[in-house]
């Protein structure tokens, strides 16, 4: 295994595309291996440690999300020096190509997952999809899905009409529905907001043996956003590795929405749609003792206000 990498990961946020790809692919080629996959995919493997994160993950979601336009499987090298293998789609495909299906089978003829102490499997919404379904490739890896797709096949998911343009691929062949596909997992977790409804269904199809389900309700449609702004993609992967993700722990980790504005605007949405002015007034009562967030002082003082003129009017009718 190779030491220490210097310069991990490497700032590629001011290259063009073109640019960017020679640089993928340079870096790959340097530390591990670089394997094109057809025109709209490719593999890309960085080795280090023994512990190997496969991470499946898109150009535009890659340049943004990150900061150095690098792959989240990168951003594990300098933390916790382990290898990366990023399995790499110019869009969203959900991985439905004959020539990465190739790709599994060949790793696994040559033994390469055998080669690690430890592999994660992880990706976030069609990449989710694709983490799991390939999953089968590595027995015993551990896998770590974002508000994953099970399948986009119409006989079994015709009521998620978000993506109806992509039931013409190929979802009942091979690595295909992708909760029968995490069967030989070590552990699945599967984190999801239940009030976004499609991904709550999705979600509920991966629920089986094996499969913790942890609901991350007011964190919307796009988790993996939301989780790196939090700075909590290193310490759930971590905590996946360490086959120690449980509700204890999650809920540790979870508590750092709590200083996250655009959760506690949606829980204020919702309070405030609910009716629960009891409520609204404590949650903005306590984010503006803790944070500067001005949209929650006008609703406090609003509630205040209409607060008191209730009073003025109770005491001027009792008066009368």
């Amino acid at each position: 295994m190779h030491g220490t990498l210097d310069g991990f990961p490497p700032d590629l946020s001011q290259l063009a595309q073109a640019e960017w790809w020679g640089a993928m692919r340079d870096l790959s080629e340097r530390y591990g291996f670089h394997e094109p996959l057809g025109r709209g995919h490719a593999g890309l493997f960085v080795e280090q440690g023994d512990t190997l994160l496969v991470s499946f993950e898109t150009v535009p979601g890659i340049r943004a999300l990150s900061p150095t336009h690098t792959p989240q499987g990168f951003d594990m090298l300098p933390r916790a020096g382990w290898s990366s293998l990023v399995v790499l789609a110019t869009a969203d495909t959900w991985f439905r190509d004959p020539r990465v299906y190739a790709f599994f089978d060949q790793l696994t003829d040559d033994g390469f997952f055998d080669d690690f102490e430890r592999v994660i499997f992880y990706g976030a919404g069609p990449c989710g999809y694709a983490a799991g379904a390939f999953s089968v490739a590595a027995p015993g890896a551990r896998v770590l899905l974002l508000q994953p797709q099970a399948t986009l096949d119409p006989r079994i998911t015709d009521w998620d009409d978000r993506f109806v343009e992509q039931r013409r691929r190929d979802f009942a062949g091979r690595y295909g529905f992708a909760p029968d596909m995490i069967d030989g997992a070590m552990a699945t977790h599967v984190l999801f907001d239940p009030r976004e409804r499609l991904d709550a269904m999705h979600a509920a199809l991966f629920a089986r043996p094996g499969v913790t389900r942890h609901r991350l309700p007011f964190m919307g449609g796009a988790l993996q956003a939301e989780l790196a702004a939090l700075d909590l993609m290193g310490p759930l992967l971590e905590a996946v590795a360490d086959d120690r993700l449980d509700t204890a722990t999650m809920a540790r980790l979870w508590r750092a929405r709590r200083d996250h504005l655009p959760y506690l605007r949606r829980l204020l949405a919702r309070l405030d749609a609910d009716g629960r002015t009891g409520l609204t007034q404590m949650l903005c009562g306590q984010v503006t003792a803790r944070m500067h967030a001005p949209r929650f002082q006008r609703r406090l003082a609003q509630i205040d206000g209409d607060g008191e003129a209730e009073t003025l009017r109770a005491r001027g009718a009792g008066a009368a």
